[in-house]
């Protein structure tokens, strides 16, 4: 089930990388993280795709994942 996982990560180019778990190429690169999670949503669907965190805020640091 874990395989079917969609990821948005922030990319060290600036823009965001929708992948699949596991893959070691994007499904798609897009230039904002709305457009990234967007994208992400269509590729399940309507799933919630786990989303990297990019700022310190009161409910994780950018080293954790959410739900977007």
């Amino acid at each position: 089930m874990s395989n079917k996982k969609i990821f948005v990560e922030q990319r060290t180019e600036g823009d965001y990388a929708v992948r699949k778990a596991n893959s070691e190429r994007a499904s798609d690169v897009l230039p904002t993280q709305t457009e990234a999670i967007k994208r992400a949503k269509d590729l399940t669907h309507g799933g919630a795709p786990l989303v990297e965190r990019v700022r310190n805020t009161a409910g994780g640091k950018p080293d954790k994942w959410r739900k977007a």
